[in-house]
Formats: C-alpha cells, structure tokens, sequence
C-alpha cells in the first residue's frame, strides 16, 4: 500500500487534483442536526456518531478521494467543560478519526474495484474555534504562546497516534498561532497539511502577512501541503498566485467556503451560492497551481460530485 503523499502524488500526476470533501458541520447543520453548541459538529460525535459516518460515506461515494474528521471544534478544554475526564476527552477525538476509517472502509468493501483508496485527515482546528464566538475569522486571541502550545499540544499528539492518513491544521487565522504548530509538528511524524484563513490574498486575518505564515512551515518535512480553507471563492486564484511566488516547494491544498458570510452571533451561513460557477472557480484554481480541491462551510456532496464528474483538468 502506498504511503499516503505517494498516493497523493499518483493522483496529482494523473493530471488530476486530489478530491477533498465539503463542510462537515455546515452541512450537518444544513440537514436538520443541532450543532449550535460550542463543540460544534463534535457534538455530533457525542450524540449522534452514526451521522457522521453517513456523512463521510456520502462525500466518498461523491467522489471524494479525502475525507476529514468532525474533530476541528473538538478541544481538551471544551470536552472538559462538558464534565469529561481524561479517557472520555481522549476517546472523543479516537472515535473522530474510527467514523470516517470505517466509512472508508464500508465504501471500499462496497467498491472494492476502486482505483484509489480514500485518506482520512484528522482536522485540527485553530484556539478561535474552541472560543466559538468566530475568533477564527479575526485572529489576535491576546493569549500567550503556552497558553497555545497547551491547547494544541495534547489532541495533535492523539490524532497523529491514530489511524487517519494525515493531520489536516486548518483555518488558522493568526501568526502567532501558525507559529506554535509549526514547533508542535516537528514532534509529529505523520505527514500534514496547514492552511490558513484570511481576510484578503495577502494576508491573514490578524492582519500579518500570508506569506510569512508560510515561510514557517517551509522547512519542515512534516507538512506536505500548503494553502487556504473557509475563504471566499472569488480570493482564492489571487491566494494561490501568492503562495506560489513564496515557493515553499510544498503542493497548494485549496478549499473555500461556498461563497456565503457567515454570522457568528447566530453560527449560521446566509447569503447566496452558487455550485456551478464554484465548479468553474475551482478549474481555475487548478490551473493557478492548487493540486489538492476541496470545499468547505457550505459546501456540500454535490459541490464534489460536480467536480469529481470532470473528464479533465487543464492547466
């Protein structure tokens, strides 16, 4: 079995993009599902983990080629304050990573002449989703680096002792932040992307430069990929541009959200989308250099089985 940037890389040189999913809790949201406490879409791994996984088969039988945990919201300190202990914490983000291999696994028993065999990324969200007041969409949390360092440190340690392919670090708004995971995966030895979350294509949303996030990780064997989730669409061809002049020499991992604002106050998306010229974004986010697409808040099943249903990919 291929390693899983080898896989990646056997997909890319097809002339193809490795297939992320969409939004996880979003679209749980979007069908019905409570996700309105500060866990987020980890509370549906508390409450209603078989939702999950059909969520994670749905993407896969869409066409997505990497689905990732509904671990991103899910925190030491958040669970804690649910009453749990250290077991339970720990068995919270184990479960995470064992929904999304057993769909995977499922879809492949299903499909068992499948070309490629899914990855699963563990999501590693930013301390603003912890603080669940949209802090993830400004950054400058005024916490020191240990405070962070002991935020991140225990669940990164957990989920790269598990089972999923890859460490996904992402809508990480703040350089400081980017700072702290940058020394924290140098003790991880499973491969991983980061991507950031910004306010424009130049820079993140606490106001210091993309670029300079980038350059931290450019030297570290660990991560694989660079790039930007839960942006606006429409940024992403000039983000890519910017993240290929810094030449970090890692792949480009594009996947925005649907094009919707989203209102903290109420933690809903409002506003209108639109799949069919997304789809004809993301052909230009391909050609701008991005080699791993996905989606994010707002994006669905059917935003990836548009894609996935591509003859080609034209650069």
């Amino acid at each position: 079995m291929q390693k899983p940037v080898e896989a990646i890389r056997s997909i890319i040189e097809r002339g193809r993009p490795l297939l992320l999913d969409g939004g996880v809790g979003s679209e749980l949201d979007r069908r019905g599902f409570d996700i309105s406490s500060p866990l987020w879409s980890a509370e549906i791994i508390l409450q209603q983990p078989e939702a999950l996984s059909a969520l994670h088969r749905e993407y896969l039988d869409a066409g997505a080629q990497c689905v990732t945990t509904a671990s991103y919201q899910a925190s030491v300190d958040g669970l804690r304050a649910r009453g749990m202990g250290s077991v339970e914490v720990e068995s919270v983000f184990r479960l995470s990573v064992e929904l999304a291999c057993s769909a995977r696994d499922e879809f492949l028993r299903d499909k068992p002449d499948a070309d490629f065999r899914p990855l699963v990324a563990a999501s590693v969200g930013p301390y603003g989703a912890y603080l669940a007041d949209g802090s993830e969409y400004r950054g400058n949390y005024g916490v020191s680096d240990a405070r962070l360092r002991d935020f991140h440190r225990q669940r990164l340690h957990w989920l790269a002792q598990g089972s999923a392919d890859l460490i996904a670090c992402e809508t990480i708004p703040d350089l400081q932040e980017a700072r702290v995971l940058s020394q924290l995966l140098t003790s991880i030895s499973k491969p991983a992307w980061v991507s950031f979350c910004c306010q424009d294509a130049e820079r993140l949303h606490d106001g210091n430069s993309l670029r300079s996030a980038l350059e931290l990780f450019a030297n570290l064997p660990q991560v694989f990929a660079l790039g930007v989730n839960c942006c606006p669409p429409l940024l992403v061809e000039s983000m890519i541009e910017n993240i290929v002049e810094c030449n970090t020499g890692k792949l480009i991992v594009v996947y925005p959200n649907s094009g919707q604002q989203y209102d903290a106050a109420s933690k809903h998306w409002g506003g209108e989308n639109d799949l069919r010229q997304w789809s004809v974004q993301a052909e230009r986010w391909y050609r701008a250099g991005a080699r791993i697409i996905g989606g994010c808040c707002c994006v669905g099943p059917e935003y990836i089985r548009e894609l996935a249903s591509k003859n080609s990919w034209h650069c």
